[in-house]
């Protein structure tokens, strides 16, 4: 080992380019609550590894994004119909 080096000469920045990355694909850095990780992270767990979180988190976005998730009214409707279809009692004879 050497007392001193030289870096008159050195350069900053990456020592390996980084892979190209998939076409309409950028790199970003995001924070997200732990729990949506874990929930996300299960679903990719569960499927044997064929998908992973962040593909499944992409269609999630895409989904909203795109208007395809149902609006809060069509959720509230659902729910009231299911719920006053299981409590109808048989009418009396």
């Amino acid at each position: 080992m050497k007392d001193e080096y030289d870096f008159s000469k050195g350069k900053r920045g990456r020592l390996v380019p980084e892979p190209p990355s998939e076409k309409g694909k950028v790199k970003i850095t995001i924070r997200l609550d732990e729990d949506l990780l874990d929930h996300f992270g299960a679903i990719a767990d569960s499927s044997g590894g064929k998908t992973g979180y962040e593909t499944l988190i992409n269609a999630a976005l895409r989904e909203y994004a795109e208007g395809k998730t149902p609006t809060i009214e069509d959720t509230l409707r659902r729910i009231i119909r299911e719920e006053l279809a299981a409590h109808k009692t048989p009418p009396k004879a």
